[in-house]
């Protein structure tokens, strides 16, 4: 029986490296983003696609929490070519107390593998993409709990992974991690640790976006050429093999508000108003629109709407708040910032003033490119600083970064997120083929 195990998990290492020989070319597929999905000429050529997310408190207890994916497996599989890797994203933006719980000592290392194996063996899945995406701290929860109580993480991070990639190896294989794009959030990424993270993981997604986020007070590019080279030479000098690296896309822009009076004629260092509540929350003064048609070019609203009455709304729900509620980017009925700010869907509800869309809609056309950092920008009169990449910055970092650099392939976020024609998608398709 145990020779019949060894042979077994030596039968999937094979399968797993003879797969790893082709470029690896990965796509996030998110719940928030599943109504406009491309079709399989589109998809064609993708290696993996990792659902996100499973929640990190659900592998600390016993017995193991129950994750239910968004969408059943098999309609997932049914999206991309024949043997496409479907995995399991643990954590994401935000979700960083289970990880913490988790990796604490050799005791809950051991039960959070074993519960990661179950849950992957019970739906699946084909292989676990771990996004603690800020081990030792800066996550955002930092103002909660400081950096400084989180120092232990730097340590028991591989210890973590290590137990994760042993409970794994005869059920998906693959472990994969997602790492920031930013130098100052590389607390758990030193020359000392990444070494031992490298043995350990067959790949890395390195984040090379949101590389402008709230916590700045000063504009520049979220992405770009400039921007992404740094990241990934960081890395490889850290100790990471530049095989195992994936170079990182946003299937977004991002926004950030600049100061009043304020003429910003260059993409960098234009001062921003405060983006961050003291506490560490959104102030509603920055954030991220996805290249999705309702976003680009926003169809009117019907001329016939029903009201709500489940207290969702806006773009392909044919759905209005009531009259004194405004309807928030994310289709759900309320007052406040949240919902009546900049980011509100006008016709769907009550809207207090100036849109981002109708922002974005100038910035499309009128962007300029940033030739000496490699970045798309525009900024808007109104106060409004935007960034993001095209398909011909995404060929650039192919040829400039990928290929010189030798990395492992490519993965954006996220797959419903350039539903407006494509564009990002087939150049990093295209991308990929040059390989």
């Amino acid at each position: 029986m145990m020779r019949s195990l060894i042979l077994a998990c030596l039968a999937v290492t094979a399968s797993a490296a003879a797969h790893a020989q082709k470029a690896r070319y990965i796509f996030y597929f998110d719940q928030y983003h599943t109504t406009i999905l491309p079709n399989k000429t589109v998809t064609a050529g993708i290696t993996h696609v990792i659902t996100a997310f499973a929640n990190s408190s659900l592998f600390t207890t016993d017995p193991v929490g129950e994750y239910v994916p968004f969408m059943d497996l098999a309609l997932v599989r049914a999206l991309f070519d024949p043997g496409t890797k479907v995995c399991m994203a643990i954590g994401g933006w935000g979700d960083t107390a289970g990880f913490s719980v988790g990796a604490a000592n050799d005791t809950s290392r051991k039960l959070f593998a074993k519960n990661v194996a179950t849950t992957v063996k019970k739906l699946g899945y084909d292989c676990v993409d771990v996004d603690w995406e800020y081990p030792g701290g800066n996550g955002n929860d930092y103002k909660q709990t400081p950096n400084s109580g989180k120092v232990f993480e730097i340590q028991t991070y591989p210890l973590l992974l290590a137990e994760i990639k042993k409970a794994i190896k005869c059920h998906s294989h693959e472990l994969s991690i997602a790492v920031p794009g930013r130098e100052a959030d590389f607390i758990a990424y030193t020359a000392e640790q990444v070494p031992k993270i490298d043995k350990i993981v067959d790949f890395v997604n390195v984040m090379s976006y949101d590389l402008m986020n709230r916590r700045d007070n000063k504009t520049t590019h979220h992405t770009s050429l400039k921007g992404s080279l740094a990241a990934i030479e960081k890395y490889i000098e850290l100790g990471f093999t530049p095989s195992k690296l994936n170079l990182g896309f946003a299937m977004y822009a991002k926004w950030f508000t600049t100061v009043p009076g304020q003429n910003c004629t260059e993409p960098i260092g234009c001062p921003t108003v405060a983006l961050e509540n003291p506490d560490g929350t959104d102030p509603g003064k920055s954030g991220a629109l996805t290249l999705e048609a309702g976003n680009i070019a926003p169809a009117p609203p019907p001329a016939t709407l029903k009201g709500t009455t489940d207290g969702t709304c806006g773009y392909g729900t044919g759905l209005r708040c009531l009259a004194t509620d405004c309807c928030s980017q994310y289709g759900h009925c309320g007052n406040g910032n949240d919902y009546c700010g900049a980011t509100c869907q006008p016709g769907y509800g009550r809207c207090d003033g100036f849109t981002v869309k109708g922002s974005f809609s100038k910035a499309l056309a009128n962007s300029q490119y940033d030739s000496d950092n490699g970045g798309q920008w525009y900024w808007d009169s109104d106060g409004i600083f935007w960034t993001w990449d095209t398909p011909e910055i995404i060929a650039k970092k192919f040829d400039e970064i990928v290929k010189p650099k030798e990395l492992g392939g490519v993965f954006a976020w996220s797959l419903g997120e350039d539903s407006y024609d494509w564009s990002n998608f087939l150049a990093l398709q295209a991308g990929v083929k040059r390989l």
